[in-house]
């Protein structure tokens, strides 16, 4: 029992040093169990990762669990530091390294690259493909107009910096061909209802547009989101020459500052609420709305500036009465009008309120100046089939 409390006291005073109190994994702080073959301090949600990875990573808690001298030594010889120095030796610039927050299938696969395939160490001298100049997937990808996936091709280059995805594989013409200039990725599992499922998102003819894709395999799918990174990282370095590529990192792909249903209103106030999906994106400054969670293209945007330039979002005081089923109002305001909004709760009034308020609390860029559109869009009228406006 001795030696136990022992063992136990030292990995405690271990787990607390710099680099060991956080997850090496994905940074969640205080990590409590312990890879004691590959000598690494990681948290809960990772040791059952690790658990699949049996013949490379066996875990212990540092608590609950029984230690021999040989292994309280061997992870006192080690520790995160160390071992990273060895498993994340040559991590690609691009390569996503998951966080606390992020999905299952980002850190089951960063864990099983570092580990398990040993991509990192400088062992391997052929690149991954996700390096490629070219970079070919074949993944289900939902239909515009309907709810059904089929199998597409896609082909990222950095020739051209482009994604191209084609209906068949022997296609010579792609069905679309989009820039890298506005693409963005975001693994959406919940949104899309699989563990897999991941969110491209682009700009045609000044209207977000939507892919939604998955592939069974957890390694493609992040290949292909990590081999996307490299390509708007080559195009982010021809762009932006004088910039150094870690300055570029955090621009690659950015998931959206907060997503959620919401009802509106139109500009006097007295249209009846509609329930629509409210998408926030810190990056470009812009709300969007689309009609429901899956649709390819947004019905409508308004760009969100800074209080110096007019722009606040308050608890709204009800002036708007005209139907709806909730109650929990925002005011945003901008120079040109004032948006009104409704929560089911009030915790989603209030997480709202605070997204909008971070947003509005950060400076402006030159290329926000650019892009500001402070007039909500309205969808097209003229075209057959076309949706009709909603303000």
């Amino acid at each position: 029992m001795a030696a136990l409390e022992r063992n136990n006291k030292i990995l405690l005073d271990l787990v607390r040093q710099p680099g060991n109190n956080l997850c090496a994994d994905c940074g969640s702080p205080d990590p409590d169990w312990a890879s004691y073959t590959l000598g690494v301090f990681i948290c809960l949600n990772c040791s059952g990762l690790h658990r699949n990875l049996s013949a490379v990573s066996k875990v212990k808690s540092i608590r609950l669990d029984h230690w021999e001298d040989s292994l309280v030594e061997f992870m006192r010889e080690r520790g995160n530091s160390v071992s990273k120095a060895i498993y994340e030796k040559c991590v690609p610039p691009f390569f996503y390294r998951p966080q606390q927050k992020d999905c299952v299938v980002l850190k089951d696969q960063w864990i099983r690259a570092k580990y398990e395939r040993r991509e990192f160490t400088g062992e391997n001298s052929f690149p991954q493909a996700y390096s490629s100049d070219q970079f070919e997937s074949t993944l289900w990808k939902k239909g515009r107009d309907n709810k059904q996936f089929l199998k597409r091709v896609f082909l990222l280059s950095h020739t051209d910096l482009t994604l191209r995805y084609f209906i068949k594989e022997d296609s010579k013409v792609p069905k679309a061909v989009i820039s890298m200039k506005d693409l963005n990725a975001a693994f959406q599992p919940e949104k899309m209802s699989h563990a897999h499922g991941l969110q491209i998102s682009y700009m045609e003819d000044e209207r977000m547009r939507n892919l939604f894709v998955y592939h069974e395999d957890g390694q493609v799918i992040v290949s292909f989101f990590n081999a996307i990174r490299a390509t708007r990282l080559a195009y982010l370095i021809k762009k932006h020459p004088s910039l150094r590529p870690s300055d570029l990192i955090p621009k690659l792909t950015t998931p959206c500052l907060k997503e959620g249903f919401m009802e509106k209103t139109g500009p006097t106030q007295r249209e009846p609420f509609k329930k629509r999906w409210f998408t926030l994106c810190a990056v470009k400054r812009k709300l969007l709305y689309f009609k429901s969670p899956l649709d390819a293209t947004e019905l409508g945007a308004v760009f969100i500036g800074t209080e110096s330039h007019g722009y606040s979002a308050s608890q709204s005081s009800g002036r708007s009465v005209r139907g709806g089923r909730w109650h929990c109002e925002i005011a945003l305001q901008t120079p040109d009008r004032q948006f009104v909004f409704r929560c089911e709760q009030d915790q989603d009034q209030r997480e709202w309120l605070e997204a909008f308020r971070k947003v509005i609390a950060q400076p402006m860029t030159p290329e926000d100046y650019a892009s500001k559109t402070p007039r909500l869009r309205r969808a097209a009228t003229n075209t057959v089939g076309a949706p009709s406006p909603t303000f």
